[in-house]
């Protein structure tokens, strides 16, 4: 495999009892591209992302990501390895604000021990004022600073979008997935995405793939395109 591929979908096929989901698909994003996945309700998209990320395991073929194959590796393992994504149907922590949303998920990197942790030692409340500096810093820079303390249940469609993307880049992912970031959302709020999504994309140095109906918005911003029939 050559160095650039961070991502390598090889002959993968899932099936379900009879029903063949996703059946033979190749699929290689290379290290900082942007590339779409099309294709018509039903085609598999959604399926395939979640091979990737471990919800399920092929059925045939191989998911290699930054040179490791991932077949049978848990979800938590393949979001510690650089691998985040976003969800069709929001998946927000609904009771909890912003800030502790963001927050859960960049404690995946955070080192502390059993002892740490039952002890409350100096090293873990240094480690939780660098947790809530980091999350604070990222709702900054994705213009979401001022909702930190709202609970996400209360914010806009927009917002709750744009804070799922937050809750990934937390994650400190290499290879960002996106699953229909513009649905139901309006004219403007599509065009505000498509530039959030080139700005994270050079900001944080980041690979993406992502699936959407939204042609204008497919066409706009991506380099590459796969079609799943």
């Amino acid at each position: 495999m050559s160095e650039k591929v961070l991502l390598s979908i090889d002959n993968v096929t899932m099936r379900f009892g009879g029903l063949a989901a996703v059946s033979e698909v190749n699929i290689h994003v290379d290290k900082g591209e942007l590339v779409g996945l099309i294709g018509p309700n039903g085609a598999g998209k959604t399926t395939l992302f979640n091979l990737m990320t471990g919800v399920y395991t092929p059925t045939e073929g191989d998911v290699s990501f930054d040179g490791s194959r991932l077949n049978g590796r848990k979800p938590f393992e393949i979001v510690g390895s650089g691998m985040a994504r976003t969800f069709q149907n929001i998946r927000l922590f609904k009771a909890l604000t912003a800030l502790e949303n963001v927050k859960i998920a960049a404690n995946i990197h955070r080192q502390a021990s059993l002892f740490d942790v039952v002890l409350r030692t100096p090293h873990l409340l240094k480690l939780d004022g660098e947790l809530d500096a980091f999350s604070r810093d990222l709702l900054q820079q994705m213009d979401l600073a001022d909702v930190a303390d709202v609970r996400s249940s209360d914010l806009s469609y927009g917002l709750q979008r744009r804070l799922e993307i937050a809750r990934a880049l937390a994650t400190k992912p290499k290879l960002l997935l996106l699953d229909e970031p513009a649905a139901g959302m309006n004219p403007q709020e599509k065009a505000q995405l498509m530039g959030l999504i080139r700005q994270i994309r050079e900001r944080f140095s980041l690979t993406i793939l992502l699936i959407e109906h939204d042609m204008k918005l497919v066409m706009g911003i991506c380099e590459r395109i796969y079609v799943l029939e």
